[in-house]
């Protein structure tokens, strides 16, 4: 398969559609107001415990701003939340091109829409593993799986897309988005974009770094064997 190749895109991108899915909520008490503020007709996605606080901010509003995840592509999420946006629908929207035909048709097809904002942070691993008492199964389902797939895709495709790891950020966007009518600057997004991978990869080190220091006794003792 032959890569794709951009060569034209925009510098400025409306942001229209953002998709947020946080743990750590704070700072956006004031970055949704403000989102709403400098477009007040963008569209919010968003999981869990990070929609019912968007709603809460929202109040009366909120049934025309704000959308679950899940009624949006059609899918459930999966008991404890084990699978909320690993779906095509939502890594159509945060990979396509402006430019790219196939990409525009594809959105069509399924009644997708390109999104333009990506805020998350990830499940606090680096807190968790951080307790004298914890465990190697208490590690694992704290590692984050959607994510960093999100955070890697918008980062990705930071021609278009820009993405949000850290709410100290939140002001810095808020105050280029007004300079700009409501849009990312490429700079922006790719500023945003180095920041993103680096979060990531300081994520998958820590756990990297846990798995390594456990020893394989104390992990198999977390378990019972279903098997015998």
């Amino acid at each position: 398969m032959s890569m794709n190749v951009v060569d034209k895109i925009d510098d400025l991108v409306k942001v229209d559609h953002v998709l947020i899915s946080v743990s750590d909520k704070s700072g956006l008490e004031a970055f949704i107001p403000g989102l709403v503020e400098i477009n007040p007709g963008v569209r919010i996605l968003s999981t869990g415990g990070t929609f019912g606080r968007i709603r809460e901010i929202l109040g009366e509003s909120a049934p025309r701003r704000l959308t679950q995840v899940s009624e949006y592509t059609g899918q459930p999420e999966t008991q404890g939340g084990l699978v909320k946006t690993l779906d095509f629908k939502i890594y159509l929207g945060l990979l396509t091109e402006t430019y790219n035909p196939s990409h525009q048709a594809d959105l069509k097809r399924t009644h997708g829409v390109p999104i333009d904002m990506v805020v998350v942070n990830l499940y606090p691993f680096q807190e968790t593993v951080a307790r004298p008492d914890v465990t190697a199964e208490a590690a694992r389902g704290n590692i984050d799986i959607g994510g960093p797939c999100m955070i890697r895709a918008s980062a990705k495709n930071f021609i278009r897309v820009a993405p949000v790891v850290d709410p100290a950020d939140y002001p810095m966007i808020l105050e280029g988005m007004r300079s700009r009518s409501g849009r990312t600057s490429l700079e922006m997004r790719f500023t945003l974009a180095r920041k993103a991978f680096d979060h990531t990869a300081r994520y998958d080190q820590a756990i990297a770094r846990f798995l390594a220091e456990q020893p394989f006794d104390a992990v198999r003792g977390c378990y019972s064997d279903g098997g015998r």
